[in-house]
């Protein structure tokens, strides 16, 4: 609507100036030249990317695989968090994170913490929303030489909306099934050439097709940028967010699959299962460029985060009855605090030089941090004793739970501090018009210190960790670039949350990841872009039963991916944009490990996803949306004891331009009513997927 908006004034100018010279024809004759003037709308498909090389690289010489969701396709697809945002990028799957967290699975490893924001850490468990994102990037594979220790099957990237000199003023008002309700707005200013703001802001009040369920968040993000020099430019952010929802676990098990419950009933208290995260961020970038070859970019990060969760779920499968349907299902319960405070500043320097026909692009940079966690939680005593409770398969909804909250013998109370201190340096050397090479190492000194307040341990640990990658690009002709490259992470034993550091892992060397790939990318003329990527990834370092010594443990377990994934992005003509792709994907444990024996296949990884968005415009009001999400079969857990039945689903949209600056919108997820289980956390709390559901939203652009 902006772009419609900023068209039509376009075009108005133009035609008032054109009046003056015909008036002042018959005075003088005046000799005009002709300029061709081209615009281009927005697309699903960016040419470039600042954050997997650290510089501006086009993503077609990137030897990564990359995909990346423009804020474009966030708003015709109508998605609002990670869960949905990643249902069309292939290779990668969401597990349900307990109904309290981003939980994705790339490329056969699951985390929570393998999230970033401008390309710094933002790794705290929390359900993200996407209202102030420009763009989110998935990039696969081990990334550790751009950005640390983890992110061992890839990590994601948020790009926020900052303020850049432009003028706008937009909301968007929404509503739909079950009670959705959500407003976005986005307002920016400029003050002359030098100082520019901008502020996102998010409010939704939702319910849920599941019973019981419901949430409420807001957030404000309001920006920044002066440019006192036209070398110097500093842009401030600070964002408060807030979500509050019930903590919703989904339904448990029968017989090795989902259970036959509704879709909609709620196993536990919904009245004492709820989440709550208060997230504050604020940061500073100073960009220098003193000469033209020559950018230094310092990023300084911090993030206060408050998280609490408490729920009452099913803590087993359910159980059979004499008449061989479920009879009862076993309730469990536990509450979970975390604090955390992040602070990190990132220094990168980057020259580029040329050497004859060889043109080097060479980054030197540092990474210091720190984050000092607080973990407590408590387990639930049903009567203020017993900590499982059987109900009646039927009826498993209570309200008003008599319970207690304490602490178990097991339980947490510790306090952690992690510091982190890097240096990296990378060239990325363009050779003739026909081949790039990159080439980059990363040192981390990651030093821990635990305390937990329970047994009065004081553990800790140092890793050292050395992440290279190396790439080939080879380009037969511009448009097209084949590539090979190895990269590799660490995980350090405590986890990526830090929580799991025992007297036993305290001297377990950190979990490693290697990735082999070779891909091919091609950007056709009309700006679509298609992609393929053939990777090996493996896990090793990972703890495993000692056979020899019974209750000691080794590192000698072991995991291995591999996958083919193809990717569609971008205009396939002036009215037809696309998005989506197919994997291939065989995640296995190759060798014993603490939880799975060798043969076992990894949860949550399909043999075969697809997925295929289509936008296509009618004419200069209409347009009309399809998109195709298919997933084979997988396993719930480690265990391969339930399967989560394989399921294709239909998405709808429908778009009519009102005005030149008023769209309207329908959004139908699931428009054949598919019964579905969407993702799952462990075998026991499976997520149905939502029956068809509407939303319907107004853009505003004034």
């Amino acid at each position: 609507m902006v772009v419609a908006g900023m068209a039509a004034l376009g075009l108005a100018v133009p035609a008032a100036k054109a009046a003056a010279p015909a008036e002042a024809s018959a005075e003088a004759a005046v000799e005009v030249t002709p300029v061709d003037v081209i615009g281009q709308r927005d697309s699903y498909a960016p040419k470039a990317s600042a954050t997997a090389m650290k510089t501006e690289t086009p993503l077609l010489d990137t030897p990564q695989s990359v995909v990346v969701v423009t804020d474009l396709q966030i708003r015709d697809q109508s998605l609002q968090g990670m869960s949905e945002l990643l249902r069309y990028v292939p290779g990668v799957g969401v597990a349900q994170g307990e109904g309290n967290r981003d939980n994705p699975v790339l490329r056969g490893n699951a985390s929570t913490a393998d999230f970033f924001v401008n390309g710094v850490r933002d790794d705290v468990q929390y359900l993200r929303d996407l209202y102030n994102a420009e763009r989110v990037e998935v990039l696969k594979g081990p990334n550790a030489m751009i950005f640390g220790r983890g992110g061992g099957g890839g990590v994601i990237n948020r790009v926020t909306k900052q303020a850049d000199g432009r003028e706008l003023t937009s909301a968007v008002f929404e509503a739909g099934s079950f009670g959705h309700r959500r407003v976005t707005a986005d307002v920016a200013r400029s003050a002359g050439e030098t100082a520019a703001g901008r502020l996102t802001s998010l409010y939704e009040r939702s319910e849920s097709y599941r019973d019981f369920v419901h949430l409420e968040r807001w957030g404000l993000n309001p920006t920044a940028e002066w440019k006192p020099t036209q070398r110097l430019t500093v842009d401030l952010s600070y964002e408060h967010f807030h979500d509050g929802r019930t903590a919703d676990r989904g339904i448990p098990s029968f017989q090795g699959g989902p259970s036959p419950a509704a879709d909609s009933t709620f196993f536990g208290d919904p009245d004492q299962s709820y989440v709550r995260a208060d997230v504050n961020l604020a940061s500073a970038v100073a960009s220098y460029a003193p000469r033209e070859d020559l950018t230094i970019r310092n990023h300084t990060l911090f993030g206060d985060y408050d998280k609490f969760y408490q729920n009452i779920f099913a803590g087993g499968a359910a159980v059979v009855g004499l008449s061989g349907a479920p009879a009862t299902v076993p309730l469990s319960a536990y509450n979970n605090a975390t604090r955390r405070q992040n602070l990190f500043n990132q220094t990168d320097v980057v020259w580029t030089v040329s050497q004859g026909p060889v043109k080097h692009a060479l980054l030197a940079g540092a990474e210091f941090g720190r984050q000092e966690t607080d973990n407590f939680r408590n387990t639930g005593f049903f009567g203020g004793v017993a900590t499982s409770l059987s109900v009646p398969f039927a009826s498993p909804t209570l309200h008003g739970t008599p319970m207690a909250f304490r602490q178990a013998p097991t339980d947490a109370d510790n306090h952690v501090v992690a510091e982190v201190a890097a240096a990296y340096a990378q060239d990325q050397l363009e050779i003739g018009s026909h081949a790039r090479l990159i080439a980059g190492v990363r040192y981390d000194r990651f030093d821990l210190a635990f305390t937990n307040h329970r047994t009065g341990d004081h553990l800790g640990r140092v890793d050292n960790l050395v992440s290279p990658r190396v790439g080939l690009v080879l380009k037969p002709v511009p448009p097209v670039s084949l590539y090979a490259s190895l990269s590799v992470s660490y995980l350090p034993s405590a986890g990526d949350q830090f929580s799991s550091l025992t007297a036993t892992t305290e001297a377990l060397k950190p979990e490693r990841f290697e990735n082999h790939e070779v891909g091919a990318k091609w950007d056709l003329a009309s700006g679509l872009s298609l992609t393929a990527a053939l990777y090996e990834l493996t896990r090793d370092n990972t703890s495993a039963p000692d056979p020899q010594t019974p209750g000691r443990i080794v590192q000698t377990g072991s995991q291995r991916s591999r996958g083919l994934e193809l990717g569609v992005l971008g205009r396939v003509t002036e009215r037809w944009e696309v998005a989506g792709g197919y994997a291939w994907q065989d995640a296995e444990i190759t060798s014993r490990t603490s939880a799975a024996a060798p043969g076992q296949q990894v949860a949550l990884t399909p043999h075969q996803m697809a997925s295929l968005w289509n936008k296509v415009r009618l004419d200069r009001r209409w347009s009309v949306g399809l998109g195709v999400v298919h997933q084979s079969k997988s396993f719930a857990a480690i265990d391969n004891t339930v399967t989560l039945p394989g399921f294709t689903r239909v998405d709808a949209a429908v778009f009519v331009q009102l005005t030149p600056r008023i769209r309207a919108q329908a959004n139908v997820e699931n428009l054949f009513d598919t019964g579905y289980a969407a993702a799952a956390q462990g075998d026991n709390n499976i997520l149905p997927g939502s029956p068809r559901a509407v939303r319907i939203s107004l853009s505003a652009a004034l």
